[in-house]
C-alpha cells in the first residue's frame, strides 16, 4: 500500500502486512531460527545479497520485516532497523555510523543510560561527546568541531519534557555536515514526525508507547536506506536483534497507537492542570500547559502535549519519596508508555548512575517526580497522589 495514500491511523493497522498462502487475516508469527533454500545456488545468492529472501532470524524474519515496514510508513522513513531494545537502537546507530575520532553533540537532557553509553562506551572507542542545552540552538552551533558527525537529542526530554526545536537544530547540523538523530520515544509518530522537520534519523524504544502495555522489549532506528544500510550491517553482524514474538506484539501495539496516544495526552493534560493547583507542588512541567517554557514550540511541533508529566514538590527527596510511597494505585516503576500509570523519582532511578553534577546541569532535582499517565480515570490518579501531597 502507498504510504501517501492513507492516514496514519490506517497505516498503523494495515501497512507492511504480508499474507502467507494460508491467507491469514492477522499477521503471521514466524518462530524459527533459520530458513531453508531450494538448492545450494539459491543459498549462495541469498548470502551474498544477489537474491532477496530470508536467511537467518538474527537479521531476517518476516514478522520483524512487517513491523519494520509499518513503523517506517508511520515515520515517513525509507527504512527501519528493528533492535532488541531502545538502548540497542542507539548502540546500533552509533556503531553503524560513527568511527574512532568522531564527535557527537548531544542534549544534556537525555535518558541516563544514553549518557552512560556515550560517556563510558563510545568514549572508550574514541568517540567524544559534548553536551549542550536542549533548548538553546546557539549552544549547538558553538559546540561544533571539524570532526562533529552526529547531533543527538530527545524531544520532549526525559524527564523534564524540554522541547528542542528540531528544524532549527537540523539546520545547524546540515550546515556543518553532521547528522541529526531524534529520540521520538515520548511522542511516537502519531504526535511528532522528526524526519518531516529535517532530522536524518529517528530512534525509538518500542518498549514504551509502541507496545503500550509493558509486555516486551524492543527498539528501532529509522531513516534513509543509505543511512540504515550500515546500521543494519552492524545488527546483522553483532545481533542485537528483535525477536519474532516481540515484533508480533509491536505490530498489534501499533494498531491502537493513535487511540492510546490521544487518551494518554488528554489524561496527562487534565492531571497537569490539577497538579498546578496543589500547594505543595513547586512547578509542573508538561508541554501542553501554557506555563511550560516551550509551550508554543511544542504546540507547533507536536499534535498534543503527550503523556508524560514531571513535577517538583516542595521539600526535596523526602517529600518526593513520601508522594511516591503513599500511592496505592500507581505503579512505582521507571518504565513508561504503559496503559497503567507509572511514577518514579528520576534522581534515584533513571538518572542515578550519572554524576550529581550532570543531574544538576540537566535540572533534575531531588524533588522531581515523573509520571507517565496511563488510561485509568484521572480522578483516581489524582486521589492516589493527593495522599502524599
Amino acid at each position: 500500500m502507498s504510504d501517501n495514500e492513507y492516514q496514519l491511523e490506517t497505516l498503523a493497522v494495515r501497512a507492511g502486512h504480508v499474507q502467507t498462502p494460508f491467507m491469514e487475516h492477522g499477521e503471521a508469527m514466524f518462530l524459527t531460527s533459520s530458513f531453508t533454500f531450494d538448492n545450494a545456488a539459491q543459498a549462495a545468492r541469498r548470502f551474498i545479497g544477489e537474491e532477496p529472501g530470508n536467511i537467518y532470524a538474527r537479521f531476517t524474519n518476516p514478522t520483524t520485516s512487517m513491523f519494520e515496514e509499518r513503523l517506517a510508513a508511520l515515520e515517513g522513513a525509507e527504512q527501519c532497523v528493528a533492535t532488541s531494545s531502545g538502548m540497542a537502537a542507539i548502540l546500533s546507530c552509533g556503531m553503524g555510523l560513527l568511527k574512532a575520532g568522531d564527535h557527537i553533540v548531544a542534549s544534556r537532557s537525555l535518558f541516563g543510560s544514553t549518557i552512560n553509553l556515550f560517556n563510558n562506551y563510545f568514549k572508550k572507542f574514541g568517540v567524544e561527546t559534548t553536551y549542550v542545552s536542549a533548548t538553546d540552538v546557539a549552544e549547538w552551533q558553538a559546540a561544533v568541531r571539524p570532526n562533529t558527525k552526529l547531533f543527538f537529542l530527545e524531544t520532549p526530554s526525559n524527564p523534564l519534557t524540554e522541547i528542542s526545536d528540531i528544524a532549527a537544530i537540523a539546520a545547524v547540523a546540515k550546515g556543518c555536515g553532521a547528522l541529526l538523530a531524534v529520540d521520538n520515544c515520548f511522542c511516537t509518530p502519531i504526535l511528532q514526525r522528526p524526519l518531516d522537520l529535517g532530522a536524518d534519523i529517528v530512534i525509538h524504544s518500542a518498549t514504551k508507547y509502541i507496545d503500550g502495555q509493558g509486555r516486551v522489549l524492543g527498539g528501532a532506528v529509522l531513516g534513509s536506506k543509505k543511512l540504515m544500510d550500515p546500521v543494519y550491517g552492524f545488527l546483522r553482524t553483532a545481533g542485537p536483534t528483535m525477536s519474532a514474538f516481540n515484533s508480533w506484539v509491536f505490530l498489534k501495539g501499533l494498531e491502537t497507537l493513535k487511540l492510546r496516544m490521544d487518551a494518554h495526552s488528554a489524561n496527562a493534560l487534565q492531571l497537569a492542570q490539577w497538579l498546578e493547583q496543589q500547594p505543595n507542588v513547586a512547578r509542573v512541567l508538561y508541554p501542553g500547559l501554557p506555563s511550560h517554557p516551550q509551550h508554543a514550540l511544542a504546540m507547533k511541533q507536536q499534535k498534543t502535549g503527550g503523556g508524560i508529566v514531571a513535577f517538583e514538590v516542595k521539600g526535596g527527596k523526602e517529600a518526593a519519596w513520601k508522594v511516591i510511597d503513599n500511592t496505592k494505585l500507581l505503579s512505582i516503576t521507571a518504565n513508561l508508555g504503559d496503559t497503567k500509570t507509572t511514577i518514579t523519582h528520576p534522581a534515584t532511578t533513571t538518572h542515578a548512575r550519572i554524576t550529581p553534577e550532570a543531574r544538576a546541569a540537566a535540572g533534575i532535582t531531588d524533588g522531581l517526580i515523573r509520571i507517565a499517565v496511563g488510561l485509568e480515570a484521572v480522578v483516581d490518579i489524582q486521589n492516589d497522589l493527593a495522599r502524599g501531597l
